[in-house]
């Protein structure tokens, strides 16, 4: 008879597969009969028993920013051009919200970036708008006002 104590460690015979139909896990090591299943080297990975598996069911984000910033860049000419086509009045000042108005710019549009290309001749503020350095630089000359957003 062994004596245990609490510092005895029963091991268990680990049972072995495949090693003749006496050992009880023979001839099919305990796979059934036939079927994916029963072959070695397959995996049914996300499987649930017919039931929609989670990774189909949760949606898909992707790289698609959550929180994304829609922004409309305008070259100074395209300014220019509305100006002349009597879209925009000289005298008003340009935001975000006076281009939908005037249904220049869509209602997903959060930003407006102008951009340096080309040449303004009217005088005219813009208020709330992103604007490249040359942007800056043509509008100030022209004695204008621009009121910057911080990127953030």
């Amino acid at each position: 008879m062994i004596k245990l104590n609490k510092f005895t460690k029963i091991k268990s015979k680990k049972l072995r597969v495949g090693r003749g139909i006496g050992s009880g896990k023979g001839k099919t090591s305990g796979r059934g009969h036939k079927g994916q299943k029963s072959r070695s080297g397959v995996a049914i990975k996300s499987f649930e028993g017919g039931q929609m598996p989670l990774f189909r069911r949760l949606p898909k984000r992707g790289f698609n920013p959550i929180k994304k910033k829609a922004i409309k860049s305008f070259n100074l000419k395209n300014i220019q051009r509305f100006i002349d086509e009597k879209k925009i009045n000289s005298n008003s000042k340009i935001d975000i919200k006076t281009l939908q108005q005037l249904k220049i710019v869509n209602k997903k549009i959060n930003i407006i970036k102008i951009l340096g290309a080309g040449e303004i001749k009217n005088k005219i503020d813009f208020d709330n708008v992103l604007a490249t350095k040359a942007a800056v630089k043509k509008i100030e000359n022209l004695g204008c006002k621009i009121t910057l957003i911080k990127n953030k």
